[in-house]
């Protein structure tokens, strides 16, 4: 059966570039644990449709950074300068806290080194104690999805940069084991950032769309498995993609299509895994080369200093079977030096190996397929790249090749983009490709309150494991009081260091007093509770709507259709059932009346007719009320979203952060514009000798003094000046060179508009003899004004330059190139105005009828009416004794049956 029925309508591409507006661009964002990508989808003209936004250090990944020092903000490659100096400072991993408990946050800051100032908040998650004001100022408390929102939205800033145009829309990768805490903070932090997230997507799904966009699918379905080993995780996907046949204006076409069929994952093995080993075997060996008891272990900026070597140490054995590590002042001024080989590396791993084939061993079981039934195992992810993994690998595979088509780095980030492309408003596809994701964990519905009794009916499982994205979910319950609804994890397949698997609750109020509102009325049915629940494109559940569902029979008096007294004869009640067809269930859909209630079943009685009285008859009517029921959302513990008021007071705090960064850059760029202008400027001046011509010599002296005292304050008082100062200093120093500097630019751009002018001038009589010629329509006066105007500019022009040559050129020039180009731009204005008078239409004259013809016709008009000629078409005689025709202003008949046809010119 084809994916059509489980496809979501996903669609994607290779882009139309004609079918978007040049200014919109959407991105996307692979979040990992120590680094982010950046991708834009952007058609403006010049640009490549899809492309990896490079940072400022031109770089196509960036430090996934965010670091707080003497009261500045620093983020991205910023933030890694100062990382070794200052590793309590610098805020990493933040994607692998999300939702964590404060004491799973806690321990895992211990494994890593990492010494930050860390505090338990209300809700039971870490909050970081950060001195966000100036240097021994204030010291403010930040939570995970602050400081995640400030790279998120330093990663908006690179695309914005990258494109040019605002870029707001943007779909963000995350990792499949990703559980709802994790997945609903890191959409509030997006929030914080102020960029609208248009999905989460898994990032096995990104590679998907990465592989399959520009494949063809129709002569075969394949399997494919994604394995994925990055800085903090593996995980293995099973992916089904295949080919179905649809019509698309009257063609039948093949789409593609994919399904993620199973993804299984290890959340705490991946690169940093194996760094870690390392870290722990050059620290006891740093350790015994000093002896007395030292452990470098206790001192966070030495294990700064050697994590970011070890990093270096384990890329260069990728490549090579040995690899040296240097580390200059390690601790205490003691420099560290030593040497690995990669049997060593391997053999510190040694555990690691078998336990990298676990994701793989899973998906494959869990999904009963064989080896030989897999087309191919794509590598992504930078820890693939370790020759081990790779020959453990292939070990497992037996005959079958590890590939790598894709970009292990970028391939997500790219996948995502098309993503994004197909999510956004503006941009229209030409490929299609269908795609089916669905829920990494069993999610499970449990309701609690008076009178509920523990059963199947409280306790159901709501979304089973790969259930596909989005998708919506109904419950109905028989109950009259307020209840509770929690929303949990099925209990054998948890996210990583979650304890509880209850991650929602919610208080559902309104149903008690419904019930005693509607309790005395007569009930054709118990009371319901309809239960509205939705699982996010982004694989967050809500319970969304809430109703009490009230069925009531009455009867109710209505006039009696096609009855009259005559044949109404019956003397008894005559009761006739009458039932609604509409489907009366929670998914159809009911057209409510206007109390807002639902007609259904009905039962005619007829009664016997008085003679004098309007018929009527009873009808039973079956109405259904449909209240709303408030939800009120419950959730506590670390997984608890940030509230409203605690997003606004973040999101000022973070705009605010905003405004600060934006003034120390424009200070910054402020300061080095006015350091360069100085530096330029003494140069030219002490170097160029045209500079003699247009100043004097104490002008120049007293210029450089100038230039000498402000560049002496800029490296002494000026060093922490506002923007403000060093733009005002800037200015006064403009203010004395700018007229010495417009003098020597006119120098040489006079003297080249001159010639220009007289060039044009002379190419001008030309074009006036020419137009005698071809143009011989255009007026006369229109000409001659041109050949006046050419004649008063070069005569301006020959009065301004014998001025010029006898005027000082240390004074203000008489004639500048700007007024000569700008007379000279009027002038060909004129001509091209003139030159553009089309040559007049030829005048056709309309045939006329003789005199004969004519009376002819009068007579006949005569004859044919009243046998009178009307005084309008009466022949009249001119002085001379010749007989005029006289015409009517709106043509004869003839003439309007058969108009002259319209002449015109050839273009």
């Amino acid at each position: 059966m084809s994916l059509l029925k489980l496809w979501f309508g996903l669609v994607l591409l290779l882009l139309s570039l004609n079918s978007i507006p040049s200014e919109s661009a959407v991105s996307s964002i692979d979040l990992g644990s120590e680094w982010i990508k950046v991708a834009v989808v952007n058609l403006k003209p010049g640009q490549t449709p899809i492309s990896i936004a490079i940072n400022e250090m031109s770089k196509r990944k960036t430090p996934a950074l965010v670091a707080f020092q003497s009261g500045t903000r620093l983020l991205g490659e910023e933030a890694l300068g100062i990382a070794a100096r200052y590793p309590d400072k610098v805020y990493s991993h933040l994607r692998d806290m999300l939702g964590k408990s404060y004491e799973k946050v806690k321990g895992f800051l211990e494994a890593m080194y990492l010494p930050y100032d860390v505090v338990k908040d209300s809700r039971g998650a870490v909050a970081f104690r950060v001195e966000d004001g100036d240097e021994g100022g204030n010291v403010g408390l930040y939570s995970v999805e602050e400081l995640l929102g400030m790279i998120l939205g330093f990663a908006g800033d690179l695309a914005e940069f990258h494109s040019k145009v605002v870029v707001k829309d943007a779909v963000v990768g995350v990792p499949a084991y990703f559980g709802q805490a994790e997945r609903r903070g890191l959409v509030q932090a997006a929030q914080l950032a102020g960029i609208n997230v248009l999905a989460l997507i898994n990032e096995h799904s990104g590679a998907a769309l990465q592989y399959g966009i520009d494949k063809d699918f129709s002569n075969g379905s394949r399997y494919v498995v994604f394995y994925d080993m990055g800085a903090s995780s593996t995980y293995a996907a099973l992916v089904y993609f295949s080919a179905y046949n649809a019509k698309e204006f009257g063609k039948t076409v093949s789409v593609n299509q994919f399904q993620v069929k199973d993804v299984r994952w290890d959340p705490e093995l991946g690169g940093q895994t194996m760094e870690s080993r390392l870290v722990e075997y050059f620290a006891d060996e740093f350790n015994k080369q000093v002896g007395n008891g030292v452990d470098v272990r206790k001192f966070p900026k030495a294990m700064a200093k050697l994590k970011k070597q070890v990093k270096r140490t384990k890329e260069i054995l990728s490549a090579n079977t040995v690899a040296p590590i240097s580390v200059e002042s390690l601790y205490d001024d003691r420099d560290f030096r030593s040497t690995i080989t990669r049997e060593k590396f391997e053999e510190l791993c040694a555990d690691l190996w078998d336990r990298s084939l676990v994701p793989l061993k899973e998906v494959l079981k869990h999904s009963g397929l064989d080896l030989d039934e897999l087309y191919a195992v794509e590598l992504i992810g930078g820890a693939t790249r370790v020759p081990k993994l790779q020959a453990k690998l292939q070990e497992f595979l037996g005959k079958n090749e590890l590939d790598k088509h894709l970009d292990a780095d970028e391939a997500v980030v790219l996948g995502s983009s098309l993503h994004a492309a197909n999510l956004s408003d503006g941009i229209k596809l030409n490929r299609k490709l269908g795609m089916v994701d669905g829920s990494s964990y069993g999610l499970v519905v449990e309701l609690d309150g008076p009178d509920l009794l523990k059963d199947e009916s409280t306790r159901q499982l709501l979304v089973p494991r790969m259930r596909k994205l989005p998708s919506k979910m109904f419950r109905s319950i028989i109950h009259t009081k307020d209840f509770e609804v929690s929303l949990s994890y099925e209990p054998d397949l948890l996210p990583p260091g979650v304890t509880s698997p209850v991650f929602a609750q919610y208080s559902v109020s309104g149903l008690a007093d419904a019930s005693e509102k509607y309790s005395s009325r007569n009930l054709s049915s118990p009371i319901k509770a309809n239960l509205h629940f939705s699982l996010s494109r982004s694989g967050i559940l809500s319970l969304d709507r809430a109703d009490a569902v009230i069925e009531i029979s009455e009867w109710v008096e209505v006039p009696k259709k096609n009855l009259t007294v005559e044949n109404t004869t019956t003397t008894s009640p005559n009761i006739t059932l009458e039932t609604d067809t509409k489907n009366t269930t929670e998914e159809s859909d009911e057209k409510l009346n206007s109390d807002g209630v639902t007609d259904n079943t009905s039962i005619n009685v007829t009664e016997e007719p008085s003679t004098t009285e309007p018929i009527t008859e009873k009808k039973l009517k079956r109405r259904t009320f449909r209240v709303p029921l408030k939800i009120v959302e419950k959730t506590v513990g670390p997984g608890m979203p940030l509230s409203e008021e605690y997003l606004a007071q973040a999101k000022r705090k973070l705009e605010e952060l905003n405004e600060k960064d934006a003034e120390r850059r424009r200070t910054a760029e402020l300061k080095n514009t006015l350091e360069g202008y100085i530096y330029s400027t003494k140069e030219k001046l002490e170097t160029t000798e045209e500079f003699e011509k247009i100043s004097t010599d104490d002008e120049r002296k007293s210029f450089i003094e100038k230039l000498d005292e402000v560049q002496e304050w800029l490296y002494t008082d000026g060093e922490d000046a506002t923007a403000k100062e060093f733009q005002e200093r800037l200015d006064s120093l403009k203010a004395f060179g700018d007229p010495i500097f417009f003098r020597y630019k006119e120098l040489s751009a006079r003297p080249t508009a001159i010639e220009l002018a007289r060039k044009y001038i002379g190419e001008l009589q030309q074009i006036v003899q020419g137009w005698e010629t071809k143009k011989p329509w255009l007026p006369k006066d229109r000409v001659d004004e041109v050949v006046s105007d050419a004649d008063k500019l070069k005569s301006w022009l020959d009065e301004k330059e014998a001025e010029q040559k006898k005027a000082s050129g240390f004074s203000t020039p008489v004639l500048t190139s700007e007024e000569i180009y700008s007379k000279v731009l009027n002038l060909q204005d004129k001509v091209a105005s003139v030159n553009r008078i089309p040559k007049p239409k030829p005048k056709v004259e309309k045939p006329k009828k003789n005199k004969t013809e004519t009376s002819g016709d009068n007579t006949n008009s005569a004859d044919s009416t009243s046998g009178e000629t009307p005084e309008k078409e009466k022949q009249t005689t001119d002085s001379d004794g010749s007989a005029e025709e006289k015409i009517n202003p709106e043509g004869s008949a003839d003439e309007k049956a058969n108009p002259e046809p319209e002449v015109h010119d050839e273009l």
